[in-house]
């Protein structure tokens, strides 16, 4: 979809971005987006639907900055992102199957100046994620995947490899991923507040392997209550919106998922 289909949308897209500059005094809470959720758009694309949105925080996939990108390459793109007004705090998901792969990692963050991986390494490479950790002071939030996810399925599996190594190893918690395997969000991101470094809220339609993405609202997620959790624990890192539907004109739906987002911790904070 390209800019010219963009402007199609602009009074959904408009409407967004008056809840979120309405709401942005006192919110307690950051809402970013995870780039995956543009991912048939361009970067330079996805920075105009950012930007028309209100999102000021996000997380880039690699089809928007390759993870083989030159150094060069990935600072200018890094640049880029933060003229355009975005503070491109993550990067993810990466995965790591090597040692390779897991320098490569940390290599990509640093030259893009970024704090957090949202990552998922094999369990064998994890003593040598954490001696990159301590060397480039860089976060790695690992992400759950759910039913059907061998490495990481939930987020006891992530602490239970991660609970005795360097703090700056945590959480990456998918609410969507969580729920569908029959786990409560609320309770799994306050039994692991001190090790979540970000999260991908989402809304889906079903438990089980076969749920699916829904607009924010339309599935059944209690984002509510979830963000309400968010608050009582005092999270302050970014809330990483991930909008999986409709890849192919993804706009419309985010727009919506966003405002219901910013209408809830509008709430919230009277």
């Amino acid at each position: 979809m390209g800019v010219g289909t963009l402007a199609a949308t602009s009074v959904t897209c408009k409407a967004a971005s008056a809840t979120t500059q309405a709401g942005q005094t006192g919110h307690s809470l950051k809402l970013g987006l995870a780039s995956y959720s543009l991912r048939e758009l361009s970067l330079d694309e996805t920075l105009v639907v950012c930007n028309r949105l209100g999102i000021k925080h996000i997380a880039l996939k690699s089809m928007h900055l390759p993870l083989d990108s030159s150094v060069s390459v990935i600072k200018s793109t890094a640049e880029k992102v933060r003229e355009s007004g975005l503070d491109l705090y993550g990067a993810g998901v990466i995965y790591m199957k090597s040692e390779a792969e897991v320098n490569n990692a940390f290599a990509y963050a640093q030259a893009a100046g970024i704090g957090v991986i949202i990552g998922v390494p094999n369990h064998d490479l994890l003593p040598l994620v954490e001696r990159k950790v301590k060397e480039t002071d860089i976060k790695l939030a690992i992400h759950n995947h759910g039913p059907g996810d061998e490495v990481y399925p939930s987020p006891e599996s992530v602490y239970e490899k991660i609970k005795n190594l360097d703090e700056r190893i945590g959480l990456c918690i998918d609410i969507g991923h969580t729920f569908r395997i029959g786990l409560d969000p609320v309770q799994e991101t306050k039994k692991y507040k001190n090790r979540l470094y970000d999260i991908h809220l989402k809304d889906v339609n079903k438990r089980g392997g076969e749920g699916t993405p829904e607009e924010f609202g339309h599935g059944i997620m209690n984002i509510p209550a979830y963000l309400k959790a968010l608050q009582e624990i005092k999270y302050t890192g970014v809330v990483g919106l991930e909008y999986e539907k409709n890849g192919k004109d993804p706009v419309p739906g985010l727009a919506e998922s966003i405002g219901y987002a910013n209408g809830v911790i509008d709430t919230l904070n009277m």
